[in-house]
């Protein structure tokens, strides 16, 4: 069974993020869940969500919104260096971080590992896990790009929340689907979020 190490950060973007995790869970993968302070903040504006502080309320908050099973979704907290994903030798098999600050995205392309996030991203690219950042911000700066560049060329995946509308989505939880679909198409994880190009009319 697949572990997946999901990060959410602190730019606008949540819905995606929850609802991956939500996919995750139902695709039969073991999530480890890490977020940040400002996260918190951004689940409560976007989604009404209240991302409690201490990691055992959140994993026990979480696993009951998603109907979890027992010991398949792990909350870590931002300075819990034991936990699983702060090593090497006991990396998740992929790593998404989403949505992704520029702040984090800047970070980790530094290997500056402050936290918790930034560290399993950094053991996901040195252990050659793959490592997907779903960047939210726009327009990006010449900074911005380098940074991804450099992220990409050390064996990240730059995947910008970028809906498609070939589909013709009806709503906007069609639109978090597209996005989430191809995150879940990276990390190898059936799903039947959308109807795939060529399959059927579009």
């Amino acid at each position: 069974m697949k572990t997946i190490a999901v990060a959410f950060t602190g730019a606008s973007g949540m819905p995606y993020g929850m609802r991956l995790v939500e996919c995750l869970l139902q695709g039969g993968v073991n999530v480890q869940l890490l977020y940040s302070q400002v996260a918190q903040i951004v689940a409560r504006q976007e989604m009404d969500i209240a991302l409690p502080a201490r990691a055992a309320e959140a994993e026990m908050a979480l696993a009951a919104r998603f109907k979890a099973a027992p010991g398949r979704l792990k909350v870590y907290g931002r300075e819990e260096w034991f936990a699983p994903p702060a090593s090497g030798s006991n990396p998740p098999d992929a790593m998404v971080v989403c949505p992704c600050t520029m702040g984090t995205l800047a970070s980790i392309a530094a290997g500056l590992s402050k936290d918790l996030i930034e560290r399993a991203a950094d053991v996901a690219l040195k252990e050659g896990r793959k490592l997907i950042l779903v960047p939210r911000e726009t327009p990006f700066s010449q900074i911005h790009l380098e940074n991804m560049l450099r992220l990409a060329r050390a064996g990240a995946v730059i995947l910008p929340p970028s809906p498609g509308f070939y589909n013709r989505p009806q709503s906007v939880q069609d639109m978090v689907d597209f996005v989430v679909a191809r995150i879940l198409d990276q990390l190898g994880v059936v799903h039947q979020l959308m109807r795939r190009w060529g399959d059927g009319e579009n």
